[in-house]
């Protein structure tokens, strides 16, 4: 995995999203073939089959250093597990694909393992992908391929016949996370703490596992409710 040859800067995987307000997978198609060499495109239309192969998904993504992970009907795409398993480097346009959904299994520092365009950006024209992606040095490279392999056994789930001494699959962290919150709750309950939480404090509560703090963030925009992200 870490001494396959990759060609590619960057790949997409995925098709347009008329019906979505908020996609930014037509900007980053349209950014993609202007890229040219740069960029593999598998386009992922109900006509074709090619994206129903798993065969085709991992040979590009294990040609490619960056693999691109937009929303699509929700915010985390099976395709961001696969191009892990693939050994390619995601990137993030909005922080709810990875970030504050897998913080048991990712690092808290995403900048470690991953690259984060943010989308509206892309959407108004002020982010080219391919500058961002070229300026990132090959020793950088280097080390976010390795974390992104390390990140491996924690996504999958190990067969149980095998032995893993060592490495916790997705089950063990999922297992552990779980047992370590209600330990948390438990102990805050013996001192009489109020457990009461809000809606909102709830859906803020990515904010104080990662920076410390429920205040506001630079991210909060990424997260108002909108229609276009719950179509009915």
């Amino acid at each position: 995995m870490r001494k396959i040859r990759r060609r590619t800067l960057f790949s997409f995987a995925g098709a347009p999203r008329p019906n979505l307000k908020n996609s930014i997978r037509s900007e980053i198609i349209q950014q993609c073939k202007s890229a040219r060499r740069k960029c593999q495109l598998l386009g992922c239309h109900p006509s074709s089959k090619k994206c129903d192969d798993p065969s085709n998904l991992l040979k590009m993504f294990q040609s490619s250093i960056f693999c691109l992970q937009p929303p699509g009907d929700s915010y985390t795409r099976r395709s961001t597990f696969d191009s892990i398993l693939a050994g390619c480097i995601p990137v993030f346009f909005h922080p709810g694909s990875a970030y504050v959904q897998y913080l048991w299994h990712f690092p808290k520092d995403f900048t470690k393992y991953s690259v984060f365009i943010p989308g509206d950006e892309v959407k108004e024209g002020k982010a080219n992908i391919t500058r961002i992606l070229s300026r990132i040095s090959r020793r950088r490279v280097v080390a976010m391929r390795e974390q992104v392999v390390r990140l491996i056994p924690g996504i999958v789930y190990a067969d149980p016949r095998s032995s893993l001494e060592t490495l916790e699959d997705a089950f063990d962290i999922t297992v552990d996370g779980v047992l370590e919150r209600i330990d948390g709750i438990r102990k805050e309950m013996i001192q009489g703490k109020n457990l009461t939480v809000s809606e909102a404090e709830e859906e803020s509560n990515w904010k104080k596992t990662m920076f410390g703090t429920i205040g506001p963030h630079p991210w909060d925009h990424f997260f108002i409710r909108e229609r276009e992200w719950n179509p009915q």
